[in-house]
């Protein structure tokens, strides 16, 4: 239920950042007018064209009839929130729709080290250590026809402030600029021409109302940047686009965080240079939406990127989902690298002269595992996957796979972990059954246990649900052959050719195969389940939701008129990690 709630938010704000009545192609501020000396930066270039909304799945879902007890309960939730204000400061739903029209606009809202940073130590001024800290950030907004409305919201945004700023006027840039002035800081805010700027260093202000402005400057553009240009390939169009210099974080983390813990060390155990950029964007292509992001640098080993796995040609365990799955997804992690970046962290965390805790740690944790670390994941291949085959969604249908090299070493480790949880085992020919609680609670009447969950041992994988039928059924229908089950069904063919021969992630949803019908009566008939139904004594106590309003209001028709296939995939390669994901 919550998990379901989740997914519901992340679409419903996905969805209403992509959908407009105004057309837009271009930001306030694109990548080829921005500093040099940018470290970040997030554009929405506009909402779409009318026409694009007809055809795009994903806009379209949002304007159609159907959809619309989601729309309003957006409203509702933030009429909600408002309700904690004083009576004179809350919103109104005509407020808040007319606030809403404001993303109809492109914007950006970026963030441009300290120029100081950049300068040899010798140079920099000796009080440079008693300045206040740097704080780049700004904010460029499209104010075309919202003048009024963002007059508007900017003033009552500040009426509802606990505090009245000080509020006074200056030029910068030799435009007259709003200086607002409050105990956490200053803030300048002008509204100038086409534009809203806003930030929170003078200097800041004035670059970006020069840049605004087409005046030459001498400090560069983005886009001529190493990090910039490497990147390119995904940058430069799309509704949204983002754009993070990693490396310069180690100018904006401070030496030590409260308590004395030394972030630098750390940030050096992660070898964060080894990463030179993370950017992506979101396009809407005709029907499709693609999803694109990157981490781009160095991938030589010991570097950040020895978590992924260079990955395969198809996971393995796809050798596990039958032609009917309603989804899969798979991921394929380098247990080895991960295991020795914990370790470099460790090292790192860990004040001078207390480095040997490193090895006392790995001897605590061999003390309980009854082998070394290392061993212990060695005994698995790093590959996670799940699969459903339920068209209503059920949970419990839901299966998880977890590759394993070596099933008897597997089993000891999980009769070390598990010793007290497990409640039953049995083998049957050449699989290992076992029920496991992952609650319980020990007294002078003996252990009591509750959610169970089921595992299955094969020579290769470990097989887990929340029902033992379930279990079965996946262990029943694994396809035998290869090139068999979902790997044979031609949409999934078309979703993976359009990815890389070689990937570490993969990704498939066939939304023609949910019996949304059912999904909804499902999950309102979950969240009306009375507490003792409820499978654990701590769910018992509790109080359950109640349904909210759009489940029950909404039809579940809309759905299947607009959602049909998404897929997706991630993969390693000498540039970096990549993601690509289609939803049409």
């Amino acid at each position: 239920m919550k998990v379901l709630q989740k997914r519901y938010w992340l679409l419903a704000a996905s969805i209403f950042l992509l959908v407009a009545n105004v057309a837009s192609a271009q930001a306030p501020l694109e990548p080829s007018q921005m500093p040099a000396n940018t470290t970040f930066y997030f554009v929405w270039r506009g909402q779409p064209s009318v026409e694009l909304r007809k055809t795009n799945s994903i806009a379209a879902l949002w304007d159609d009839p159907g959809f619309a007890p989601v729309r309003s309960s957006v409203t509702n939730a933030v009429l909600k929130s408002s309700e904690e204000k004083s009576p004179e400061n809350r919103l109104t739903r005509q407020q808040i729709d007319e606030y809403a029209s404001l993303v109809e606009n492109a914007f950006v809202l970026g963030y441009l080290s300290d120029p100081q940073k950049k300068q040899p130590e010798a140079s920099k001024d000796s009080s440079a250590a008693n300045a206040k800290p740097w704080n780049g950030i700004f904010f460029v907004y499209d104010r075309t026809g919202k003048e009024a409305i963002l007059s508007k919201a900017v003033l009552s945004l500040r009426s509802s402030e606990k505090e009245v700023p000080q509020l006074s006027q200056m030029t910068i840039a030799g435009v007259p600029v709003l200086k607002v002035q409050r105990k956490t800081g200053t803030t300048y805010w002008v509204e100038h021409g086409k534009y809203a700027v806003s930030a929170n260093e003078p200097a800041v202000l004035e670059e970006i109302l020069n840049r605004l402005a087409g005046k030459p400057s001498s400090s560069g553009v983005l886009t001529d940047s190493p990090a910039y240009k490497e990147a390119h390939s995904v940058l430069g169009s799309g509704q949204v686009e983002f754009f993070l210099r990693v490396p310069d974080l180690k100018n904006l983390a401070p030496d030590s965080a409260a308590g004395g813990f030394r972030v630098q060390p750390v940030l050096e155990a992660l070898k964060l240079d080894s990463i030179h950029s993370v950017c992506g964007r979101v396009l809407m292509e005709g029907v499709k939406t693609r999803i694109q992001a990157v981490a781009l640098g160095d991938t030589s080993p010991g570097t950040l990127f020895d978590i992924w796995d260079k990955g395969s040609s198809a996971p393995a365990a796809l050798s596990f989902v039958p032609a009917h799955a309603v989804s899969y997804s798979d991921t394929q992690i380098n247990l080895a690298g991960l295991y020795d970046l914990v370790k470099r962290i460790a090292a790192a965390v860990l004040p001078p002269g207390q480095q040997g805790n490193v090895n006392m740690l790995e001897m605590m944790a061999q003390a309980k595992l009854g082998q070394p670390l290392s061993s212990a994941l060695a005994l698995f291949t790093g590959e996670f996957a799940s699969l459903q085959t339920s068209p209503s969604l059920d949970n419990n249908k839901q299966i998880y796979l977890v590759g394993i090299r070596d099933k008897p070493g597997t089993l000891k480790l999980m009769h070390t972990l598990f010793s007290d949880k497990i409640a039953s085992e049995r083998a049957e020919g050449e699989t290992t059954f076992m029920k496991i609680s992952a609650g319980g609670s020990s007294s002078s009447a003996g252990t009591a246990q509750w959610d169970f969950y089921h595992l299955a041992a094969t020579s290769d994988y470990l097989v887990v649900g929340s029902r033992l039928e379930a279990v079965r059924e996946e262990l029943a229908k694994r396809p035998q052959a290869a090139g068999t089950g979902l790997a044979s069904v031609p949409e999934f063919q078309a979703a993976r050719a359009q990815f890389p021969a070689t990937i570490n992630g993969l990704g498939y949803f066939d939304f023609h195969k949910v019996d949304w019908p059912a999904v909804k009566a499902r999950v309102v008939a979950e969240a009306n389940k009375t507490p003792t139904a409820r499978r654990s004594p701590s769910a018992a106590k509790s109080t359950s939701p109640p349904t909210p309003s759009w489940m029950l209001d909404v039809n579940p028709e809309v759905f299947a008129r607009h959602l049909h296939v998404a897929s997706s995939a991630s993969w390693k390669d000498a540039q970096g990690l990549h993601f690509d994901e289609w939803i049409e």
